[in-house]
């Protein structure tokens, strides 16, 4: 059972949401079942770098083993990606394999809408920044539909997707849901909200970044089975039945996880699980696989 412990925090909101800020919550496991989840990683924390240098070079090629055989007595099928910003460690598997997004799709629209509203040298008005609350932290689709809209639909997210370099996300008209991403695409994405060298502003990367490591309690699973205690995880997850693009549920899982040594960004995405709970369970066992392998 998992079992966490909230506490209330105050996250930045900074330039790009007109100075207001945002109402958050740490979530920390009370037990080594569940890792820590906090909000706001936004700032990289010191490191040993004696420590950091005495690692063993990764083994991509067992790990990839590790992760091929777990997959092999699984349902559906998946794809990881992760990056540690620290080490400079990189890992995926089937990374860019194509995957209905869900609504991991509305962190990439809300990146679009913020980087659009950068370029026109206007905030986000109250609206907005009300269901950009809704859409990221309770997963809410109408809000998803209408900042959706004004980010330009299929067209404007693609434009701003084309810059940041994310050329396998595939932008649905309309539903936006049924879009197409790939884990490589996603840790892109996340790319562009940790670094500082980012189109993005730091007041737009801290927005979007609070948002995600404040999402409620009831969705703080995924990439956040990757943490350990005391370490800041930001995610977004997504999960839906499908239909028209194959059968089973798309769970996917992305992410930023923080601590004394290590800032991973983390994309799992799965396609084919026969229940929404085997897709979860999936796409955590990769995760804390990947990342836990990466932390040797």
């Amino acid at each position: 059972m998992r079992r966490q412990l909230i506490m209330p925090a105050v996250a930045a909101g900074a330039a790009l949401t007109a100075g207001a800020g945002l109402t958050a919550h740490w979530i920390f496991s009370d037990g080594p079942e569940r890792k820590g989840v906090q909000a706001g990683a936004t700032a990289p924390l010191e490191r040993d770098a004696g420590a950091v240098a005495a690692r063993r070079p990764l083994d991509t090629a067992a790990l990839r083993r590790s992760v091929r055989a777990y997959a092999a007595t699984r349902p559906g099928k998946a794809g990881v990606m992760a990056t540690d910003l620290r080490t400079g460690r990189s890992f995926g598997e089937n990374e860019s394999g194509r995957f209905v997004s869900a609504s991991i799709m509305k962190v990439d629209i809300l990146t679009g809408l913020l980087m659009q509203r950068q370029q026109q040298r206007r905030n986000l008005s109250a609206d907005e920044r009300d269901l950009a609350g809704q859409m990221i932290r309770e997963s809410d689709n109408t809000a998803a539909d209408a900042l959706y809209a004004r980010s330009g639909d299929r067209s404007g997210i693609g434009r701003w997707n084309r810059r940041l370099g994310l050329t396998q996300t595939t932008p649905f008209q309309s539903s936006w849901g049924s879009s197409l991403t790939s884990p490589a695409d996603q840790v892109r994405l996340l790319t562009t909200l940790a670094s500082p060298g980012s189109p993005l502003g730091a007041s737009g990367r801290g927005y979007v970044l609070g948002l995600m490591g404040s999402v409620i309690r009831e969705q703080a699973w995924g990439v956040s089975a990757a943490a350990r205690p005391g370490e800041r995880v930001a995610l977004k997850n997504g999960w839906t039945p499908v239909h028209r693009q194959g059968h089973g549920w798309a769970v996917n899982s992305i992410g930023r996880i923080t601590g004394p040594d290590h800032d991973f960004l983390v994309a799992v995405c799965s396609r084919e699980n026969p229940t929404m709970e085997s897709g979860v369970d999936t796409v955590e066992h990769v995760a804390d696989l990947v990342v836990s392998t990466m932390r040797r």
